[in-house]
């Protein structure tokens, strides 16, 4: 901390009226109403202000100047009570109080009307203010978050809370319910709620932006033919058509099937997968005993 005696520009054998005239002429100059915007002159403002605070008080001067107190306020003893109030933004320091002002104000009537409205300003917003955002995690089941839905919160204090489920709404993605939050502590609007979204996994369906992914197992005749078989999709199954001789790890596109957002809609992406009979079907097995490969066919030639 600077020292109090260096931010008032005085001696440290400073008479309390040369500290109260350094005081107001610095105040006067650095005022946040008269330096609107202007962070450093604010941050000044304050240190002025504490450093005002103390040496004003006959005691804290003393016990400062013994080395009982720093420039806070604190002790700098082995603690035997608690600090004197702080200042920079945590309440209780003069620039946040009329009497602040008074030892100064006085003298100068358009200085006082300033901080008079200065004043009325922060009553009137601390009237307005609104109540406190209350935040709260709900679990979703991934087709809610895809399709959308009303799911209900059960609140700490008792009493539910119905939350609209957008449909596309993503994981961690935040939703804002007005005034649905803690009421105000004057006369403004209740705060309002927060709702993190923790999107549930599915048993098979998986999301990448806007499009679906989806794993079909598939016949080793399905795959080799071709053919239509159904497949699922996050509204319902449909029927999907297999192009004669699939192979395993094909990927087959059912446009619009995925996430619909404002956006527009995504689509889903459906994976093939072979999937040999359990247990192994004996006509299968001879049949495929007795097949001969085309003369050059080599699966794993390019390898």
């Amino acid at each position: 901390m600077k020292d109090p005696y260096e931010i008032l520009g005085v001696a440290k054998t400073a008479t309390p009226e040369e500290i109260r005239k350094a005081y107001r002429q610095l105040a006067k100059k650095l005022h946040p109403d008269l330096n609107p915007g202007d962070k450093r002159a604010e941050e000044r403002f304050k240190e002025v202000a504490s450093a005002n605070d103390l040496l004003s008080d006959p005691d804290k001067r003393r016990r400062f100047d013994a080395g009982e107190i720093d420039a806070s306020g604190a002790e700098t003893a082995p603690p035997q009570g608690r600090y004197y109030r702080e200042y920079a933004g945590q309440g209780g320091g003069p620039y946040e109080s009329a009497g602040g002002y008074a030892d100064y104000a006085e003298s100068d009537d358009l200085f006082a009307e300033l901080l008079r409205r200065s004043r009325e300003q922060q009553r009137e917003q601390m009237r307005r203010a609104p109540g406190a955002d209350l935040h709260y995690e709900l679990r979703v089941p991934f087709l809610d978050a895809v399709n959308g839905g009303v799911k209900t919160i059960t609140l700490p204090q008792g009493g539910t809370l119905d939350v609209t489920i957008p449909s596309g709404v993503e994981d961690g993605q935040v939703l804002r319910l007005r005034g649905k939050g803690a009421p105000a502590p004057g006369e403004g609007p209740a705060g309002d709620a927060l709702v993190q979204i923790v999107v549930e996994p599915h048993r098979f369906f998986t999301r990448e932006g806007d499009d679906i992914h989806v794993e079909l197992p598939v016949t080793i005749k399905e795959a080799a033919l071709g053919g239509e078989v159904r497949a699922p999709t996050t509204t319902g199954g449909v029927m999907l058509r297999i192009p004669k001789g699939a192979n395993a790890g094909d990927t087959l596109r059912l446009k619009g099937k995925g996430v619909k957002t404002r956006r527009g809609a995504g689509d889903q992406l459906v994976k093939l997968k072979v999937v040999m009979p359990k247990p192994p079907d004996a006509e299968l097995d001879s049949f495929l005993a007795g097949w001969t490969p085309p003369a050059g066919y080599d699966p794993r030639k390019e390898m």
